[in-house]
């Protein structure tokens, strides 16, 4: 596997999803150990940083679009999207 974040082939992989659901899978996927272990670190910079409060669902959505934009899952944006085969 390829890290989409760091490009590295020869990464150690997670050995098991970090959170549950599709993303979880997401991540396993695309995304080595060493760059999962970065953004734990980040993430609670991140909550401090901006205040986030659980209790609001809003929070869960704006540290999700963080962690996406910081391990690379989502494409730049203005990036074309990836054409389907024909």
């Amino acid at each position: 596997m390829e890290c989409v974040r760091c490009g590295r082939t020869d990464a150690p992989a997670l050995p098991k999803a970090p959170i549950y659901g599709p993303m979880g899978k997401e991540i396993l996927a695309k995304v080595c150990a060493d760059c999962w272990g970065e953004w734990q670190k980040t993430e609670v910079m991140v909550i401090n940083e901006l205040r986030l409060n659980f209790m609001d669902p809003a929070s869960q959505e704006i540290l999700t679009r963080h962690m996406r934009e910081f391990l690379a899952l989502d494409p730049p944006e203005g990036a074309a999207p990836p054409s389907s085969p024909t």
